[in-house]
Order: C-alpha cells, then structure tokens, then sequence
C-alpha cells in the first residue's frame, strides 16, 4: 500500500501497519493515523541527551533505553497483531521487563516514556497520547517543552497521572524507578 492510498478516517491495525513500506512515520491511536513531524535539531539534541543519560546510568542493570524509531504495541485484547490497534514511537523510553522486548520493538507498557513536543505535536503529545499511556499503565510520562525549557512529569497513582510540578531551569528530575538516576535540567537545556 502506498501513502496516497490511506484513508485517515478508517481504522487499522498493527497488522495493517506491518505491510506499509512507505517512508512516512505513523503512529497508530486507538486505530486512528497520526502523522509524525520530522525532528528537528533542538528535537533531536535534547533526544540524545535522554537517551545517553539513561543508557550511562542503566549500563549493567536490566532496564534498557530505547529511542525513536522504536515500536511501542500497546495490546488490549490479545498479543496478536490484527488486535493491536495502538502502536507509537516514543521519542525515548525506558523498558524494565525484558519480556516486553522482542525483534520488532516493546509489547506493552515501558515503564517511561518520554515525548519531546515539536511544532505541530501538542495536542497528539498532550491529549490523545496523556490517555493512552495513562489506560495502558505506563508508570511515568515526561513531556518536554523545548521552546520554555521545561518538562512535565506526570506519575501514574491508582490508575490515574498525578502531575509533579513543571520543571525547569535549575530544576532535577528524578524518578522511583530508577533510584539515583538524576536528570540536570540544566545539562538538558544547556545551549551547545
């Protein structure tokens, strides 16, 4: 199937979404299409700075970091993929569950995901993906802002986000599972 031939009103599944062999980035919502923007350098430089900061401070433990393009299925019914109809590309998550790894990305929940919103972004990161990521028990979502240099750290408490309050400048972000991990939000958001 070709990328002129999707029809944005229909839903798909992850089934679906194994056959497409175009180079566009789609997420999968709930069986709705979302189009990923392309990242930009301010994007892409504070990816990296997540990633590395994990990946030095998981070296040796069994939580793994992984990074955009990374397939996160987020099942409801069954483990198959015609009943997969969630599947998005966090910009890094962290995985604690080796079992959840497999060849083609994450099935289920990472314990973190991180989303670094870009022009265009907002309302996919903060509304449709809050939900999704709050119903299928990811433990932690930060969203990053670049343009205020800030980041938002929501926790899940009984099935539902409790917001810390927004980070920033001066600011250090840390997190209950991972004991001793620290994040300096001026490190983050330091200018090259």
């Amino acid at each position: 199937m070709e990328f002129a031939e999707l029809d944005f009103t229909k839903d798909y599944t992850y089934a679906d979404y194994l056959l497409w062999t175009f180079e566009e980035r789609l997420e999968l919502i709930k069986g709705k299409l979302f189009r990923m923007s392309g990242p930009n350098t301010m994007h892409q430089r504070l990816a990296i700075r997540i990633t590395g900061q994990f990946y030095i401070f998981l070296k040796g433990k069994s939580c793994e970091v992984f990074s955009a393009p990374y397939d996160v299925r987020l099942p409801r019914l069954s483990n198959d993929d015609k009943d997969i109809i969630t599947v998005v590309q966090p910009d890094v998550c962290v995985i604690c569950d080796p079992y959840k790894v497999d060849k083609r990305g994450c099935i289920g929940a990472p314990d973190i995901v991180v989303e670094i919103l870009s022009p265009g972004n907002n309302k996919k990161e903060l509304n449709f993906k809050y939900h999704v990521y709050e119903e299928e028990c990811v433990q932690e979502y930060w969203v990053v802002l670049p343009q205020e240099k800030t980041l938002l750290q929501y926790i899940l408490k009984y099935g539902k986000y409790q917001a810390a309050r927004p980070l920033t400048i001066g600011d250090e972000v840390t997190t209950e599972i991972l004991p001793g991990f620290v994040l300096s939000l001026d490190e983050l958001f330091a200018d090259r």
